[in-house]
């Protein structure tokens, strides 16, 4: 997969991300996890851009790890909404499947990137 196809990607979950945050509950719980997912969610995409545009092996995995771990607290915030029942299970499971997906994806580049740097 291309780093242009990753942006694009990336991009599309960040706006599912959105979509779904409309749906919870207007409550003071539902407002504090919409406001954790939406952050956690969109810097996936942003910080995959900031990715695209490092300078060396080392800031690539540096800038890549910071995009892992929104992806992974992401996918935390997605199981509370789970957990809570606030959404419809298919729907999260097309988003959870997404976030784990884009996640290996991260994973596997770094350790690529890693093994090239121990050569």
């Amino acid at each position: 997969m291309t780093s242009e196809e990753l942006k694009t990607r990336t991009k599309k979950f960040s706006l599912r991300i959105i979509d779904v945050v409309e749906k919870l509950p207007n409550s003071i719980s539902g407002r504090t996890v919409a406001n954790q997912i939406v952050r956690s969610g969109t810097s996936v995409g942003a910080n995959y851009r900031a990715v695209c545009r490092a300078r060396s092996d080392r800031e690539f995995i540096s800038k890549m790890a910071i995009v892992i771990e929104e992806a992974d607290e992401t996918l935390f915030w997605l199981e509370i909404k789970q957990e809570k029942k606030w959404m419809d299970d298919s729907e999260l499971n097309v988003l959870w499947k997404e976030g784990n997906e884009l996640t290996a994806i991260f994973v596997s580049t770094i350790k690529k990137i890693k093994s090239r740097l121990n050569e």
